[in-house]
């Protein structure tokens, strides 16, 4: 998106991270996001904002790691901003998916691949994840691999993954709200 901040970017006329809030915000006990910049135009949307401690913008482990190490509840629900027709239920499906497959982490997939951001992570992995990011590594399955995990299928997902990366995935996504409104 030519470096430009993700969460802030408009479809439809509104921000990405609205969205993605909309739809966590019932799912949390309280709504964090992780924003390495703008994070005063963030604070609108969520009870908290906090940056990296990990200096030099290395990824979205960075974030979870942070998230992890400052979280109030023993579960960490995270998903990126820019899916913004996240499941309703993605928390309670993943909690599910947990307990069925006795696993330690729980990711998402959809039909056609797994969603590594789309997880539900206990807070007892936080010194884990500090370990793994003080190698060096910054791979999300790399460090996910090291974990029991639970992959929970949202076979009936639909679009609910659908990822905006491009200018091209935005103008679809916005033709396509566009028409679910006229519906």
């Amino acid at each position: 998106m030519q470096g430009r901040d993700k969460g802030l970017i408009a479809l439809a006329g509104r921000p990405l991270i609205a969205y993605a809030a909309e739809r966590l915000r019932p799912q949390v006990a309280s709504l964090w996001i992780s924003a390495n910049r703008n994070r005063e135009r963030y604070r609108v949307f969520a009870e908290r904002v906090i940056s990296d401690d990990l200096d030099g913008f290395q990824g979205p482990l960075a974030g979870i790691a942070t998230a992890l190490a400052a979280a109030e509840t023993p579960w960490l629900l995270v998903a990126p901003c820019d899916t913004p027709l996240l499941p309703a239920d993605l928390g309670r499906r993943l909690a599910d998916g947990l307990g069925a497959q006795r696993a330690a982490i729980a990711i998402a997939a959809d039909r056609e691949r797994v969603q590594p951001l789309h997880a539900l992570i206990p807070t007892t992995v936080a010194a884990d994840l500090g370990r793994y990011l003080a190698t060096g590594e910054r791979s999300v399955m790399g460090w996910l691999a090291r974990h029991r995990l639970a992959i929970v299928a949202f076979a009936d997902a639909g679009d609910d993954f659908r990822n905006v990366n491009t200018p091209e995935n935005l103008a679809a996504l916005a033709e396509q709200l566009a028409g679910d409104r006229t519906d």
